[in-house]
């Protein structure tokens, strides 16, 4: 059986992890796994994992079957940085759902779902460390089935989340650092910090834990 995991954000924090997955799924379920970093390399197998892509995959008839991770209850938020804008919403428990890719962006079936039960102090690293978590679950879930899986189609209105772009970052200096905490906890300090306008000028405010 072959399996490939693969990333096309070769700039992701989640490469690390997606080495040790691989690892695992191997010392666990002794599949062939490659670990891939650019859609041209996806051959014919079994399961193609999409870990973290920033392009849309298209090869779909390469694989049986093409799964990817979305952090929403599905088909309500649907789209881009479900995970983020919940919890800017002020949600404390998030869904990691594993579904089917198809050409609809984030309609296919459901195979698994887990809650990240979250206690509001948790900033970006700690969030990702926890999705992944629960994606190395769902996968492993999944392996532990297959081949006798079913998915489940998505019942309801779909509902979307739009891009994140820079000025979603933006603080609003006249409201308080708890009003906005949430904002602060899912910047990141490197690719998209938070920031704030006074006097004509821009300012980068980070943040991160005291241990």
């Amino acid at each position: 059986m072959i399996i490939q995991l693969l990333i096309d954000n070769l700039n992701s924090w989640i490469i690390p992890h997606a080495i040790k997955l691989k690892e695992e799924i191997i010392k666990e379920f002794h599949f062939t796994v490659k670990l891939i970093y650019d859609h041209n390399d996806v051959i014919k197998g079994d399961v193609l994992f999409l870990l973290s892509c920033i392009r849309i995959y298209k090869k779909l008839d390469l694989n049986k079957h093409n799964l990817l991770i979305h952090e929403s209850a599905l088909p309500k938020g649907r789209g881009m940085s479900p995970l983020t804008w919940q919890i800017i919403e002020g949600s404390s428990e998030i869904p990691v759902t594993l579904i089917e890719a198809r050409p609809e962006l984030d309609s296919g079936k459901i195979y698994g779902q887990k809650i990240l039960k979250l206690n509001g102090s948790e900033l970006i690293d700690e969030l990702r460390i926890l999705q992944f978590e629960a994606t190395s679950k769902l996968i492993k879930d999944f392996l532990a089935k297959y081949p006798d899986v079913k998915g489940v189609e998505q019942k309801g209105t779909p509902t979307f989340y739009r891009s994140r772009n820079f000025n979603d970052s933006k603080l609003d200096v006249s409201k308080s650092i708890n009003e906005q905490f949430n904002l602060l906890r899912i910047s990141d300090n490197k690719r998209y910090p938070a920031w704030f306008e006074k006097n004509g000028c821009k300012y980068v405010l980070q943040i991160s834990k005291i241990e």
